[in-house]
């Protein structure tokens, strides 16, 4: 159509057509040129979305199963318009920003009962709060959803999308989504680095990298076995500089826990390597590695900057940097939560989030952002 109309325009251009009525075609030119920019810039650059990871990312699965990892009552989710949700926040979580950013709606967490049918059609969030890499890690708390379990479960979703779409359909629309996964801090802080573990005993700081990224590479692989091609690997942030680390390294004066932070910037060059002999070894594959790290590590070195006025005591929590005990009902939150880094011992504010969204969706759109639909 755009082009029958631009031919139109011109042959009226060089004729001998009356003025008024070139004007009326120009205007029409104008009202469906408008028409395509307004229907470009509304559609999703990815159809659907599907996430995987831990607590950063989980919007209410962990509400589901016996766990002590819950987040599905106040504090939590006071600044979330439908209240609390499982998000272990005041408001959303970096991925929620995503989804807003993509243009999507927030996505169901797999274990509600209306996420079947239709509503997986715009993706599905796997992520369990306390869950690793590693199936031991969170054990600490009971119940946890590790990734091979989540694996699982998008397979599930998977065959559901095929059921309801066709076998080419559904193929399609998975190798054109995007899969956000977030693991690695829970392999760490309810794992190896906790006194009552035998990981860190056993293993060697570089013996445990290897082992990690050895089974979370049989996991991206599966992953990409089941049709997922673009995948987003999230990093491990500062741990050494959530409260509830501050608390277990002993920190006097809040500064950061360098061997913890080291664990983790190892752990994420590793990561960083192991993505780039993936996209080398599995045809058509895009696994791409986000950086949450730096951005992080920035807000608490230079808290003013990013508008921040309180970097390493949580807005809820217990005790020294509100990092020694958790965000229970009785427990009150600050008031001022867009001044806070962090809103409990281990996860950002939604006022972070919005920040650490956006920085990752400049990854998403630098490396995906010529994604033909």
């Amino acid at each position: 159509m755009v082009a029958v109309c631009m031919e139109a325009f011109w042959f009226n251009l060089s004729s001998s057509r009356s003025t008024g009525s070139m004007n009326t075609l120009v205007l029409l030119c104008g009202l469906l040129f408008a028409s395509v920019s307004t229907l470009q810039a509304v559609q999703p650059l990815f159809p659907a979305f599907f996430i995987f990871g831990d607590s950063l990312v989980d919007v209410g699965n962990n509400n589901y199963i016996v766990t002590l990892a819950k987040a599905n009552s106040k504090p939590y989710g006071i600044d979330f318009r439908a209240g609390p949700t499982g998000r272990f926040t005041n408001g959303k979580t970096a991925l929620d920003v995503i989804c807003e950013l993509m243009q999507l709606p927030l996505l169901p967490p797999y274990l509600a009962p209306g996420t079947r049918g239709e509503a997986i059609l715009n993706g599905v969030n796997y992520a369990s709060a306390a869950g690793g890499i590693l199936p031991l890690t969170g054990v600490n708390y009971i119940g946890r959803i590790a990734f091979d379990t989540q694996l699982e479960w998008y397979g599930n979703t998977a065959t559901e999308l095929q059921q309801l779409l066709g076998a080419s359909a559904a193929k399609d629309l998975i190798e054109r989504s995007l899969f956000a996964i977030g693991f690695g801090s829970n392999d760490f802080i309810n794992n190896y680095l906790l006194a009552a573990f035998p990981t860190s005993k056993q293993n060697t700081p570089s013996q445990y990298q290897e082992h990690l990224l050895s089974k979370y590479s049989l996991q991206l692989t599966q992953l990409y076995k089941m049709g997922a091609r673009n995948v987003l690997v999230i990093g491990v942030g500062p741990l050494g500089c959530i409260p509830a680390q501050l608390v277990a390294q002993k920190s006097v004066n809040g500064e950061c826990s360098n061997r913890v932070n080291n664990l983790v910037l190892n752990f994420n060059a590793g990561l960083k390597l192991l993505l780039q002999q993936l996209n080398t070894d599995l045809p058509d594959s895009k696994f791409i590695y986000t950086d949450t790290f730096n951005s992080v590590y920035g807000f608490y070195n230079d808290p003013a900057a990013y508008g921040f006025e309180f970097n390493s005591e949580a807005c809820c929590g217990l005790g020294k940097y509100g990092g020694q005990g958790p965000c229970l009902s009785f427990v009150k939150a600050c008031s001022n939560r867009d001044r806070f880094l962090f809103f409990d011992p281990f996860h950002p504010t939604e006022a972070a989030n919005y920040m650490i969204g956006k920085n990752i969706y400049e990854d998403v759109v630098d490396n995906f952002g010529n994604f033909t639909h």
